[in-house]
């Protein structure tokens, strides 16, 4: 038997809606419901945001570095900075660029560094998480070597919008957004399913956030002791 060849299958928002409103054993076509539906869809991918790393919302961000200045002000979508390092050149790395990790620090920290508009070649960064987050660089940049901050994003997952639109989701995380969407329908429309869709739910989420993580080589070492001879 020949298989179809394709890898796009998706739901569109009123799909996802449509599914959830089944796991909840009801049919609608109010306006009203669709409406609310959407809401709760948009609240379930804010919790979303609780729970861990979404990978697919990670980004690589680049802004030109001022001499002197300590401050930087993120995109609004952002949630928070995972990793920044200062670079010597824009975009793309090249045989020539040169790149130097920051580490980040928490806000006691940097409140406790002397002297935080000296300048000098950044080693630090500091990220105050406002509904705008800014990014604070200690030294200040004095741009003898290195010219632009780089940074990775954890941005927020897009509004549902319009309902002919698919979900800002990965595949692998359809399943656990039907089975959440149905959870919190069913608060109102199923009280009595709500067990059983909090169960499934819990499970699927759980599956696809540990898909969801990033493979890398792992090496322990056994630490070794060395007797004093006694």
């Amino acid at each position: 038997m020949a298989t179809s060849g394709t890898t796009s299958f998706n739901l569109s928002i009123d799909e996802v809606i449509e599914e959830a409103y089944e796991r909840c054993g009801v049919q609608t076509n109010s306006g009203y419901d669709l409406r609310s539906a959407r809401r709760k869809l948009n609240i379930l991918f804010s919790e979303w945001g609780n729970r861990g790393l979404n990978l697919w919302k990670v980004e690589l961000n680049q802004v030109a570095l001022v001499t002197g200045q300590a401050n930087y002000s993120v995109d609004a979508a952002a949630s928070d900075v995972l990793e920044a390092y200062i670079s010597s050149s824009s975009g793309t790395p090249t045989t020539s660029t040169n790149d130097i990790a920051l580490s980040k620090i928490d806000r006691s920290a940097y409140s406790a560094l002397p002297n935080k508009g000296s300048q000098g070649q950044p080693s630090q960064y500091y990220v105050d998480r406002q509904r705008t987050p800014v990014i604070y660089l200690y030294q200040t940049p004095d741009l003898n070597t290195y010219t632009y901050l780089k940074y990775y994003t954890i941005n927020r997952i897009e509004d549902a919008g319009s309902y002919t639109n698919d979900p800002d989701v990965v595949y692998r995380f359809l399943p656990c957004m039907c089975s959440g969407l149905a959870f919190y329908l069913a608060h109102v429309k199923a009280p009595d399913r709500v067990p059983i869709l909090k169960q499934l739910y819990e499970d699927e989420l759980m599956r696809a956030l540990d898909e969801d993580g990033s493979r890398s080589s792992v090496y322990i070492s056994p630490q070794t002791y060395f007797g004093d001879g006694v």
